[in-house]
């Protein structure tokens, strides 16, 4: 059966995930059994409270089937006509990560799609703060969404990514059951060489 339009555009929040580790978030999309991790749950539930507060522009949904993207941006705000996307992150460490970046500079993409004009600024706040951080998108940001894009367009069920570079992230990793990284270090060593993984066996 051929993919309908929508099926072949990526979700912005798919580029979070990507970054995060591409192959948490191939088995994310291949393994329909995977749980949804607390983290996501209760950055859902607090952004359902916050937007029914305040007078923003709120939850808007854009997409662009030349950039191959579409997704729900948390806020727009407008300020002396300039409309400027805010990504809202549940933040425990009180810190974002290059990756929330990715996502903001997908949503500034799709805004300047739909507006027709630069879209270079976007926010990111942190709930666990109350703060907001105001980020310059650049050209390197633009190049990092497109390439992400274009690597999620053309994964296959047979093309599993490699383990990260960094175990750490692996330690509350809801798809860790299905991915397995101690194990496949162990049997599949060739697979572990250059992970942290492979670090880790050294030691």
């Amino acid at each position: 059966m051929k993919a309908s339009f929508r099926d072949e555009l990526v979700p912005v929040s798919a580029l979070n995930e990507y970054v995060y580790c591409p192959r948490r978030f191939y088995y994310q999309r291949y393994q329909d059994e995977i749980g949804t991790p607390y983290e996501l749950v209760d950055g859902r539930s607090k952004h359902e409270r916050q937007s029914r507060r305040g007078g923003w522009v709120r939850e808007r949904y854009f997409r662009s089937n030349d950039l191959g993207l579409h997704g729900k941006i948390d806020l727009v705000e407008s300020n002396d006509e300039t409309l400027t996307p805010v990504e809202r992150k549940r933040a425990e460490s009180a810190e974002y990560y290059p990756s929330d970046e990715v996502q903001l500079a997908g949503y500034c993409m799709l805004l300047e799609t739909a507006l027709d004009e630069s879209v270079n600024v976007g926010y990111i706040y942190l709930y666990s703060t109350d703060q907001r951080y105001a980020i310059q998108i650049t050209e390197n940001h633009r190049k990092t969404v497109r390439e992400i894009v274009r690597h999620i367009r053309t994964m296959t069920v047979d093309s599993i990514p490699p383990l990260t570079d960094n175990p750490s992230k692996c330690e509350a990793c809801s798809a860790r059951e299905y991915c397995m990284p101690e194990e496949t270090a162990m049997l599949e060593p060739d697979k572990a060489k250059g992970t942290g993984f492979e670090r880790e066996e050294r030691r």
